[in-house]
């Protein structure tokens, strides 16, 4: 039987060292645990929002790929590479971190749970996620509004 392969996106970004080699390792890890075809954005750039003042600037970048395993085995991927690159696992909230990694969407699902929620919670609002989202799927939908990511962007 073959399995189902959901189709995800990840926001990356990170505010504290090399961010884009930081990124590339990231990926290479996602891939060795399973994420496949894996499709990468351009590199953005974002001043620090609702961070401590003087927080360097960010990079921000997105990924799409395919996920055979559940949405909260990814998310713990996400944290232990997190913390690989250098993020402590306890954190003060939107602290400068060396890598964020943000599940975005899960195939066409919703999920409310403690401690994950897909579509993410401010990723619409959110014009340094949706930028790099639609560099590379500007068709992908919103399960949760129906709306794609150009058309979020387009609104504004």
């Amino acid at each position: 039987m073959k399995t189902k392969l959901n189709k995800i996106a990840i926001a990356l970004g990170g505010n504290i060292g090399d961010s884009q080699a930081v990124f590339t390792s990231a990926i290479s890890k996602l891939s060795k645990n399973g994420l496949k075809n894996i499709k990468m954005s351009a590199l953005f750039y974002s001043k620090a929002e609702s961070c401590p003042p003087d927080s360097p600037d960010f990079t921000n970048a997105a990924l799409i790929g395919e996920w055979a395993g559940t949405a909260e085995k990814l998310l713990k991927l996400c944290q232990k590479i997190e913390i690989s690159a250098g993020r402590p696992e306890k954190h003060a909230f939107n602290a400068p971190r060396t890598l964020d990694l943000d599940i975005i969407l899960f195939g066409n699902k919703i999920i409310k749970t403690s401690n994950l929620q897909i579509p993410h919670p401010r990723a619409a609002s959110r014009l340094f996620v949706l930028k790099p989202l639609a560099d590379i799927a500007p068709e992908w939908i919103f399960p949760d509004t129906a709306e794609s990511v150009r058309q979020i962007i387009d609104a504004h």
